[in-house]
């Protein structure tokens, strides 16, 4: 059995959850999320608690999953998920266009361009001009658009540049010696 299966999650007061056949929406002012979930798995919401439950022993993946997607819904849908990215070399760049669009100067030999999808914000620190934030109320849209930018370059251990996340750890590596 699972153990985050069984958790029930509790619904703030601010945001409202509606159950259709095997559909899920969180709303909470202007935003809205939907979730398609297995038929196998059963919700049930009694006042402001849902409890997953599955239908058979195979389903038992399906409901933590389940239950873990729809917790970060709730609780990502009353307040933004945001993702911090660091640049670091002198020659790397981010120029932020508008909240929608980003160019890279990652010495290739042309800029590379970057769409945001819909919703998701770009900013710069106002400190930091080399860390960018990608923010929006979907964490699995913020974490994908994050890792596409991370993996326009490549991180390079011996010459220390790289882009990447803040807090992530790249060991560096020193320069081979000769003898």
């Amino acid at each position: 059995m699972s153990r985050i299966g069984k958790l029930p999650i509790t619904i703030s007061e601010n945001v409202e959850v509606v159950l259709d056949w095997n559909k899920i929406t969180t709303k909470w002012k202007l935003w809205v999320l939907d979730f398609q979930f297995s038929e196998l798995i059963e919700i049930a919401k009694e006042e402001n608690i849902l409890v997953f439950k599955p239908k058979n022993e195979e389903a038992s993946a399906l409901w933590w999953t389940t239950r873990a997607i729809v917790a970060n819904m709730i609780e990502w849908v009353s307040a933004w998920y945001k993702k911090a990215l660091e640049i670091n070399w002198v020659w790397y760049k981010f120029d932020v266009v508008s909240d929608k669009k980003l160019i890279l100067s990652v010495w290739f030999s042309h800029k590379v361009e970057m769409e945001a999808p819909e919703g998701i914000k770009i900013t710069v620190d106002e400190k930091l001009k080399n860390v960018i934030y990608i923010s929006w109320i979907d964490k699995q849209l913020v974490w994908q658009f994050a890792s596409k930018i991370k993996a326009k370059k490549k991180p390079e251990p011996y010459k220390w540049k790289w882009i990447k996340y803040v807090g992530e750890i790249i060991r560096r590596k020193a320069w081979k010696t000769g003898k």
